[in-house]
């Protein structure tokens, strides 16, 4: 299965498993149906602790009884950590929230039995934003967050509903909001997009879109998951003239019938697209590109026909701003067909460095280029080539699922189901330089319960990353956290409990009132043991 619709189908069973999921967080066994005898302990899970948060080190008081019997015996845990107990009386435990302790649920252990206790807030440099107005989020995943030049942002992705305000009238994957998130009535979409965003871009005064789609409002049809928007939302068109059947009364007119401008496209889902030298560069895992042929008539004359032409050219292309194909960008004139492209599903990451020259990294599940072997990671130069300066050796020894770039440290990051990285131990994570070569000087510790499908590396230096993985290092870390630039935890940062889902970005950021921030958006519904949907933004506090 292709890479981008296993991720689409991954975000869709995630989101359709919320309110299941929501749930479970507060539905717990009881721990003494095995037949274990009850141990006529209990820790309150109605009384609220004194303090109800606090940072590692404080020291909080729980309401319990029967504990003494077994004070020796104990051990006190903040979702998952040990924390140092500091007394036991008849009616409370008093305990030290540890270093590695994060938001969630406390339990004691005896034995090889737990007693549930309340949820307890470990707080750290990671809190949610309050200025962030888009309280409610989007019913579906949030692909992209594109910022327009006067500081608002347009929202696209998999949703219907933003915030709460298209319960009446949906609003399909494409949304305009001020900076701090708050929904913008005056961006007129209509019915917009009758399938999955995946990204945008603006170029000429126009917005490109692209995922998996065939209509916009009312172009219900001859779109093929690419198209051109005005900047007031609506889709841009242009009048052709077509044949009309004829009548009795004229059998000569024609007649005029608006249809999408940009006229070229995709055989399947584009995840991605960039400006590259004044032209579009999509890229994904079609296989053919497509154009239309408007105003012809059929063989008997009685209706217009929509010819639809392909050529050849799998996983990356080039058009030209009205759609037609570049043919001087990975093609063969002599064929007519693109270049072999990869063996295997990609995605794709594009920058830009000082010396103006884009440069275009292809990532994913391959092992071969264009003919040439390659370890599921290549980069090609401006003109469309494998870049030879990028070495990334035997590359990874099994798929990546996610790359990211920081101009800010000219380095790498990438995740996946890989275990090594040029013949370096790199489990599931590896920060890579600029010219591809393994930096040992980010060690990866080992995660447990899933892998990281997600990582970025912030401008300080920090490392962003979610996934499916319960602990990092043997700390229990639930599918998010912040890492050094070596690969440790970075202290602080980790305090944050539970997440559910998959981040698809971290955005540098600020909020309203000019702190430093980071706007998290995906496929995910759960965040420091919180309900949430899809887009959150929260404060990044420096120690």
């Amino acid at each position: 299965m292709r890479k981008i619709k296993l991720i689409l189908i991954l975000v869709a069973l995630w989101a359709l498993a919320g309110q299941s999921c929501k749930k479970e967080q507060k539905t717990f066994e009881d721990p003494y149906a095995d037949g274990k005898s009850p141990l006529g302990a209990e820790l309150s899970r109605n009384t609220v602790p004194v303090p109800a948060s606090g940072v590692a080190g404080t020291e909080v008081t729980f309401k319990a009884t029967g504990l003494l019997p077994f004070k020796d015996k104990l051990k006190f845990m903040f979702n998952g950590e040990p924390g140092d107990i500091v007394s036991v009386t008849e009616t409370q435990i008093k305990v030290k929230v540890p270093a590695a302790g994060s938001s969630g649920i406390t339990t004691i252990a005896i034995g090889d039995q737990l007693i549930l206790g309340p949820e307890f807030t470990v707080t750290g440099f990671i809190k949610f934003d309050p200025s962030f107005r888009a309280t409610l989020g989007a019913n579906g995943f949030v692909s992209q967050v594109f910022e327009l030049v006067d500081g608002r942002n347009l929202v696209i992705g998999g949703f219907t509903n933003y915030d709460n305000k298209g319960i009446v009238t949906p609003l399909n994957r494409i949304v305009r909001t001020s900076a701090d998130g708050e929904f913008d009535r005056t961006f007129r979409t209509g019915k917009a997009a009758n399938g999955t965003l995946a990204r945008i871009i603006e170029m000429g005064g126009k917005y490109v879109i692209v995922g998996g789609f065939s209509g916009y409002n009312q172009r219900t049809e001859n779109i093929s998951n690419i198209t051109t928007l005005n900047t007031n939302g609506s889709i841009d068109t242009l009048g052709i003239k077509v044949f009309k059947r004829p009548s009795q009364a004229d059998t000569t007119r024609d007649t005029i019938k608006n249809f999408p401008k940009f006229n070229g496209g995709a055989n399947d889902f584009i995840s991605n697209v960039y400006k590259q030298q004044n032209k579009i560069l999509a890229t994904g895992n079609f296989r053919y590109y497509v154009k239309r042929t408007y105003g012809k008539p059929n063989h008997d004359l009685t209706r217009d026909t929509v010819i639809l032409d392909s050529t050849e050219i799998r996983q990356i292309m080039r058009l030209n701003t009205d759609g037609s194909l570049d043919k001087t960008f990975r093609f063969n004139a002599g064929t007519n067909k693109g270049l072999p492209g990869a063996n295997g599903p990609i995605g794709s990451f594009m920058h830009t460095e000082a010396d103006k020259l884009e440069k275009l990294v292809v990532f994913g599940s391959f092992t071969t280029f264009d003919g040439k072997p390659a370890g599921r990671i290549i980069r090609l130069d401006a003109n469309g080539n494998i870049d030879n300066s990028f070495n990334p050796g035997s590359g990874a020894d099994n798929g990546i699922s996610s790359l990211t770039y920081n101009a800010a440290t000219k380095k790498y990051v990438i995740t996946g189901i890989f275990k090594k990285y040029n013949g370096h131990p790199a489990p599931g994570i590896a920060l890579l330089n600029d010219d591809g070569s393994f930096d040992n000087s980010f060690v990866c510790d080992v995660l447990e319960g899933g892998y990281a499908s997600f990582a970025r590396q912030l401008s300080d230096g920090l490392i962003v990353v979610s996934g499916g993985f319960q602990k990092y290092s043997n700390v229990t870390r639930n599918g998010f956290m912040v890492l050094t630039s070596t690969g440790k935890l970075a202290a602080g940062y980790n305090a944050t409990g539970p997440f559910l889902g998959s981040l698809l970005d971290a955005i540098e950021t600020k909020s309203a009132d000019n702190k430093r921030a980071l706007l998290l958006i995906g496929g995910f519904y759960r965040f420091d043991n919180q309900r949430v949907s899809n887009i959150i933004r929260v404060i990044v506090d420096k120690p």
